[in-house]
Order: C-alpha cells, then sequence, then structure tokens
C-alpha cells in the first residue's frame, strides 16, 4: 500500500508498545518475552499474562509460526475497507510460542488456497509514512 491510501484503523501508539511499532517500522518482529517463566506473549504489556511477572524484556522473533486459524472477510466491517474484500484475517502461531492476529497475504482468499497448520512467515505492510503492520504469508 502506498503511503496515503490507507484509511483504514491505525493502532494507537503507546509507552508499552512503543518499541514494538518501531521495530516492525524497521520490518523486524520482536514480542515480550518472561525472564522468569519463559514465556514469549503478544500483545506487548509490561507484565507476563503467564505467571504475573513484571521481569519482562524484549526478544526478536524469528518471523516463522504455523497457521492457527482463519477467517475470509466478505463484507466490509467498516467503508475503509469496502475496497479490499475479500481478506483474510488469521491467528498464527509463532515460533517462539506467542499467538498473533494477523492479516493472511500471498494466497488467495478460498478455503481451497489456506489450510490451518500450513507454515506463514512474517512480512509487512508500509500502510503509512509511520505505520508498518506485520501480517504473514505461507512459506
Amino acid at each position: 500500500m502506498t503511503s496515503g491510501a490507507y484509511q483504514g484503523p491505525l493502532p494507537v501508539k503507546q509507552p508499552e508498545s512503543d518499541f514494538y511499532w518501531e521495530k516492525a517500522q524497521a520490518h523486524e518482529l520482536w514480542l515480550r518475552r518472561c525472564n522468569a517463566c519463559g514465556q514469549s506473549y503478544f500483545y506487548p504489556r509490561d507484565f507476563c499474562p503467564n505467571c504475573g511477572s513484571r521481569d519482562v524484556s524484549w526478544a526478536r522473533a524469528s518471523g516463522k509460526g504455523t497457521l492457527h486459524t482463519f477467517a475470509i472477510v466478505h463484507r466490509a466491517p467498516v467503508p475503509a475497507f469496502r475496497d479490499h474484500v475479500p481478506f483474510v484475517v488469521a491467528m498464527v502461531d509463532l515460533e517462539e510460542g506467542a499467538r498473533i492476529p494477523t492479516n493472511l497475504v500471498g494466497v488467495e482468499p478460498d478455503p481451497e488456497h489456506i489450510e490451518v497448520g500450513m507454515a506463514v512467515e512474517v512480512a509487512f505492510a508500509d500502510v503509512t509514512d509511520e505505520v508498518t503492520l506485520p501480517v504473514f504469508r505461507p512459506v
């Protein structure tokens, strides 16, 4: 997508996730990781949802994962997506253990071309000059 053409909702940057969005803009995927229990997780926050520890750090993710589930959107949820249907929303299980909501790109939005369990990898959509969204495509 070209800058200025994207009219969909954009993430709201905030202190807990600023680093995540800065790295996404650099086309890198980073996750929060708990130093107490070892769990990686998404969405970025300053405590572990698994054990509650605040001893967390950032870790660069491989960007590789498995398609956990998906849905093909045929009816735009907001007017900004009217010209983009059909598209695929998905949940991806990353190698690091976190599950991330995303869009699946680079594949026909048809159940014959998409399979739960298929290998996927991160790609990046530069939707504005300031915002880059991680999306996933089949390997």
